[in-house]
């Protein structure tokens, strides 16, 4: 009663100039139109994950030069998953089907529940929403690895003992995201197109969050223009900085790739090489020959190169450091480019082959681009 005594009898004089602050309605309490915009976007653009593969498990082997390939979908499995069983079966690991992911059941409804929250927050402009948005799609994604990494631990620990291989102490899970070489298999596993449409969405949302509540004082005074052009470019720059550093060795598609350098087509398995910058770009060669000539080139700094690596060839799929391996030079290796040296991992398969084409010359990196 009091408080609404002094108001009544002693109202706030109407200011000439404006400078009383509005605190029933001050900007940052509802989202820009051109956050709004974006975040409606997004949202609409996770319906993508329920037409395409979410994540990608690859494996490479002598005997499977091509690879094999399984994609895991929101409800299903696809690719050579009846191969990929019948050869995990002498190892005693369990049979692959979709019955053993409970996920499918209800992993559309999550993320409808996640793109509902997008566009509400789009809707209603509200920053809480928003802020919930964001935080859900973080909680997603670590649970997300967090279950994949639980599935691959069972997956490789719990073998059969009556398995007709079976290696003492010997685990077989998948790796999370990246490389791992299992018995005479290179597997590789990592997100697909529908983990990639997430990824982008779950990063919009963080630069739009974080613009709305702690962007610069001097961009708060922009025009709403300009602001939300500013906006835009910050998001996209996020966006692309991090698509592109968060890239690492890609394998290599025989067939398909062409050598950066000499621009002929990848087709011989036992050879290739990349190298990846330290902002994530790959460049890949046919030949080791190919791969020094670009490094002479200067079209790359070597303080810009992140990772050099080749195949390894003996193992199929397989990458070694260039600085780590072992190399064999000899006629018989005929390389693509005929550069024929030979990339190892470790001594033992090279004197192997040394052993079987009738010697050769063994080198180290700093030989091998001494020679070329």
């Amino acid at each position: 009663m009091i408080v609404s005594l002094v108001i009544t009898t002693n109202p706030i004089p109407k200011s000439t100039n404006s400078q009383i602050p509005n605190y029933t309605n001050p900007p940052y309490m509802t989202l820009s139109k051109t956050t709004r915009i974006l975040l409606g976007v997004a949202s609409l653009a996770l319906i993508i994950t329920y037409f395409v593969p979410l994540w990608q498990i690859l494996l490479w082997a002598p005997q499977y030069p091509e690879g094999l390939t399984m994609k895991i979908w929101m409800t299903t499995l696809t690719g050579e998953v009846n191969i990929i069983n019948g050869l995990n079966h002498y190892i005693g690991m369990k049979h692959i089907s979709v019955e053993m992911f409970p996920e499918f059941n209800y992993l559309g409804i999550l993320v409808g529940f996640l793109m509902s929250v997008g566009l509400a927050a789009a809707v209603f402009g509200s920053p809480r929403i928003l802020f919930f948005f964001t935080f859900l799609s973080y909680v997603y994604a670590l649970a997300a690895m967090w279950d994949f990494w639980r599935w691959g631990y069972d997956y490789g620990h719990n073998l059969d003992p009556k398995a007709a291989i079976i290696v003492p102490e010997m685990s077989y899970q998948p790796p999370l995201i990246g490389y791992k070489n299992l018995l005479n298999f290179t597997s590789y596993s990592g997100p697909d197109i529908g983990a990639w449409v997430i990824i982008v969405v779950c990063l919009l949302a963080t630069i739009l969050w974080w613009w709305e509540f702690f962007k610069d004082r001097k961009l708060q005074r922009l025009s709403g223009a300009k602001a939300g052009k500013v906006t835009l470019m910050v998001s996209i720059f996020a966006m692309l900085s991090f698509t592109s550093c968060a890239s690492g060795p890609e394998p290599i598609r025989y067939g398909q790739d062409n050598c950066h350098y000499c621009k002929m087509t990848l087709t011989d398995k036992r050879f290739g090489a990349e190298i990846v910058t330290k902002k994530g770009k790959v460049f890949k060669f046919d030949d080791l020959n190919c791969l020094s000539n670009f490094l002479k080139s200067g079209e790359v700094t070597m303080e810009n190169i992140a990772q050099t690596i080749s195949v390894d060839f003996k193992k199929t799929g397989s990458f070694v450091s260039v600085e780590q391996a072992f190399f064999l030079q000899n006629e018989s290796i005929k390389s693509p480019m005929r550069g024929d040296v030979a990339t190892f991992s470790d001594q033992k398969n090279l004197n192997a082959v040394k052993a079987e084409i009738g010697g050769g010359k063994e080198l180290n990196w700093d030989g091998v681009k001494a020679g070329f």
